[in-house]
């Protein structure tokens, strides 16, 4: 992680710098020294705190970075969470990364713990998807989770999902399902996604693990639950927004994943401040 993280931030870092600082260094002697703060100005779930000083000590190892809250900290606006002191064009020169990526993890981490907050008292869970930026993705679910959500898979390599293109490709799910038994044994559970009540009842039959719901209607959804009965935990799928959440989480389903944690979190406004 630590080693994806370096890679990722000196990336970026350079994207941003390029050949340099021309207005700092125009501007700013090359010996100056400030202090900054960062600040909240709205309320948020903080996440990626250790990101933002990473990226200034990857500039510059002698900026001292002081956070006064801790990432999952539901802070209110005007919060000042952090103080930075060193060079002052390290620490230009870091500022925008530094504030673009927590930015972006603390909207995730914001609305993620808003999603959670309208499934109090039932039993659902809310999850995150693979539908995050290239490159970002531990980063994001980290996000996921400090708002209080629950990872789904990481990547392709390290759960069994057969979709409807895996199914339709494989024959049906009985045959799909068979085939990842003999080729993979008990190493993964098997997810099964249906569009369907007699879907959920061949994933039922071939002893799927997980099934998924896939865009059914709360009447669908609260039958197949019904249907399915304990025989396997139950995902609802498709959209899922702060408005239907706590609607579908209602039929009874044990887990409700929505993209839109990760692929539609607005970033949370944040700033930093030369004293």
């Amino acid at each position: 992680m630590m080693n994806d993280l370096q890679t990722l931030i000196k990336t970026a870092l350079a994207e941003d710098l390029g050949s340099g600082d021309v207005t700092s260094e125009a501007t700013i002697p090359p010996d100056a020294r400030a202090g900054a703060r960062m600040l909240a100005k709205q309320d948020l779930v903080l996440a990626g705190l250790d990101v933002s000083r990473e990226v200034f000590h990857h500039l510059d190892r002698d900026i001292h970075f002081i956070a006064t809250c801790k990432d999952g900290d539901r802070i209110t606006a005007g919060t000042e969470f952090a103080n930075l002191e060193g060079r002052t064009r390290s620490l230009l020169a870091g500022e925008r990364v530094a504030l673009n990526l927590l930015q972006h993890l603390s909207g995730i981490a914001t609305l993620t713990a808003a999603y959670v907050e309208r499934l109090k008292g039932t039993k659902a869970r809310i999850l995150d998807t693979r539908k995050t930026l290239p490159g970002l993705r531990r980063l994001e679910k980290y996000a996921v989770s400090v708002g209080g959500g629950k990872n789904h898979r990481m990547g392709l390599y390290d759960m069994v999902l057969i979709k409807d293109n895996h199914i339709k490709a494989a024959g049906g799910i009985t045959t799909a399902v068979s085939r990842v038994r003999e080729k993979l044994q008990d190493r993964y559970k098997i997810e099964v996604e249906t569009k369907n009540l007699d879907e959920v009842r061949e994933a039922i039959a071939a002893k799927a693990d997980i099934i998924m719901l896939d865009n059914m209607s709360l009447d669908a959804t609260r039958e197949a639950v019904q249907v399915i009965n304990g025989a396997a935990l139950v995902e609802a799928s498709g959209n899922v927004t702060l408005e239907t959440v706590r609607a579908i989480a209602e039929t009874g389903v044990d887990l409700i994943s929505a993209g839109a944690l990760t692929h539609s979190a607005p970033a949370a406004d944040i700033s930093m401040k030369i004293k």
